[in-house]
């Protein structure tokens, strides 16, 4: 079974018309604080527990739409929700960054480096130290053809371990007095 898509327009109008919308936003919640649709929970893609999600919702029959930045994560959501037998999930095309180029409402917050902008910094810094050290022994070229491998396993598979350890540390959580208190519909900025 394939992922549903739908727009970001196409999901206001049904907020709008009136019709109850689930929408879980599966980025980490550093990413969710510096901007997430109002109306959207954050479960972390790394924290993600399709049973209990699946237990908790309001509507089970309705359909559970899924957002993330770009719309790659919120696919990998989809497919664990339809492996674990949840089989009305929908992705938001195009995710957060495409909601808010369509001028659609949005909850603001504190800046934070994106998890896709992370990886290519860590595996930049770890292809160059490999490069630089190879000077020293060449067996450390071995890590810059480690990491090209890990990004070609991640471009064919659309899944990046590197992305899923980064979205594990410290800096991309946020502190739980922080995250109970931020996600508030009528709130016009979120955490700072």
């Amino acid at each position: 079974m394939s992922v549903s898509l739908i727009s970001p327009k196409q999901l206001q109008d049904r907020v709008q018309a009136g019709k109850h919308v689930d929408l879980i936003d599966v980025r980490t919640p550093v990413e969710f604080r510096e901007v997430h649709v109002s109306f959207a929970k954050n479960v972390p893609l790394d924290q993600l527990d399709c049973t209990k999600v699946t237990r908790e919702r309001a509507g089970a029959g309705a359909p559970l739409y899924v957002i993330c930045r770009s719309g790659s994560r919120g696919k990998q959501a989809c497919d664990m929700m339809l492996a674990a037998g949840c089989t009305n999930v929908v992705n938001v095309e195009g995710g957060t960054m495409a909601w808010d180029q369509a001028g659609l409402p949005v909850v603001r917050g504190q800046k934070a480096i994106s998890l896709e902008r992370q990886v290519r910094i860590a595996a930049g810094a770890f292809a160059l130290t490999g490069a630089v050290l190879s000077f020293i022994h060449p067996y450390w070229a071995g890590l810059s053809a480690f990491v090209g491998a890990g990004l070609m396993f991640a471009g064919i598979t659309d899944t990046c371990g590197m992305g899923m350890i980064l979205a594990r540390m410290p800096w991309n959580q946020v502190p739980k007095s922080s995250a109970t208190s931020c996600a508030t519909p009528e709130s016009k900025s979120c955490c700072g």
